[in-house]
């Protein structure tokens, strides 16, 4: 993966920061410890790292520790010798091995076991280790950079991660940011996805998005991050018209009325005897009953005023009054 094929995009303070860190990090030795929720792209800060190094013309490999057992993934970091374990065929040379003068990136580093972590530990120390099964000594020069989504501090009061592990990693540690955090990156993102699942369906143009997709995209939450904005964002495009502005976002592709949950058994009274519980706020909680039949059906008639109206059986006016009562958004709402 050449450095221009490493697809950063961005422009928020919080983005270009840590760029920055990269940047600065890149032309150093030491280990880099990656830290981010899921989706935030820590794979391809890992590669940008390797490839403004000055490594980059040798070998850069990745292993995923959450992907593999214990045994799996000791024998694919550190290699084995024939006949170490059954199936073991024939000698099998490791990532350690196969990565020597570039860089090793372990995603997931906080799934490994502790026996990988005490080897791991040792390479890093002394830059060597044995294959499974093996009684020979390997040097190896690999620079490592890992990445995890969950808190290594917490992790090794707790005895589930050994702190002299942690410290090694620890020299810098690169947080990066949630996308919640980086809203001016968001529309950015968006269009640059919808322009390549456009191309990729071979179409000549994206039209763009509506304001109300605008707004949606701008201030949902994001948990699954820039990988979910994809998905979310190329969805819209493969199902929208070509030659119309995209207004049809679904951010969760289950939602249906016909959704299967753990509840489905359960008779519909059953499900009003446990939302209705005594004692409670009856004007709140049918004023909250009417917000969401109101969002739901403004949803479904992609903010066609009249429509929805008509789909809750109420005037137009009537409708208007109770957006107005609520506050509820009214950025794409068309009395068409």
């Amino acid at each position: 993966m050449p450095l221009n094929e490493i697809q950063l995009i961005g422009e928020s303070p919080s983005f270009l920061k840590v760029l920055e860190e990269v940047s600065t990090l890149a032309e150093l030795e030491k280990p880099v410890l990656l830290v981010g929720e899921r989706g935030t792209g820590k794979e391809l800060f890992a590669a940008r790292l390797h490839f403004l190094s000055k490594r980059w013309d040798s070998v850069y490999l990745q292993v995923n520790c959450a992907s593999l057992t214990e045994t799996l993934l000791e024998s694919e970091l550190f290699g084995h010798e024939a006949g170490s374990f059954t199936g073991a065929m024939r000698k099998h040379m490791g990532r350690f091995e196969r990565a020597h003068t570039g860089t090793l990136f372990l995603d997931e580093l906080a799934t490994a076991s502790m026996r990988v972590q005490e080897k791991i530990l040792r390479v890093i120390e002394y830059g060597e280790f044995e294959r499974v099964g093996g009684t020979g000594t390997i040097q190896t020069n690999v620079r490592i950079v890992a990445a995890t989504n969950e808190d290594l501090p917490t992790l090794a009061r707790a005895g589930k991660f050994r702190e002299d592990l942690l410290d090694r990693l620890a020299f810098d540690v690169i947080t990066l940011p949630p996308l919640r955090s980086r809203k001016e990156d968001i529309l950015l993102l968006a269009e640059h996805f919808a322009i390549g699942m456009a191309n990729e369906l071979g179409r000549d143009v994206f039209p763009g998005f509506a304001d109300a997709a605008k707004e949606l995209l701008e201030n949902y939450d994001w948990p699954g991050n820039v990988r979910q904005l994809k998905n979310v964002v190329e969805r819209a495009v493969y199902r929208n018209d070509p030659d119309e502005l995209v207004d049809g976002v679904i951010v969760d592709p289950f939602e249906s009325p016909y959704r299967l949950n753990g509840s489905a058994s359960a008779s519909t009274s059953d499900n009003w005897e446990s939302f209705f519980e005594l004692p409670m706020d009856l004007k709140k909680t049918l004023e909250d009953l009417e917000i969401q039949a109101i969002e739901k059906a403004l949803v479904e008639a992609k903010h066609n005023q009249r429509r929805v109206a008509e789909n809750l059986g109420l005037t137009y006016h009537q409708l208007r009054n109770l957006l107005r009562k609520y506050s509820l958004s009214t950025s794409r709402s068309t009395a068409e």
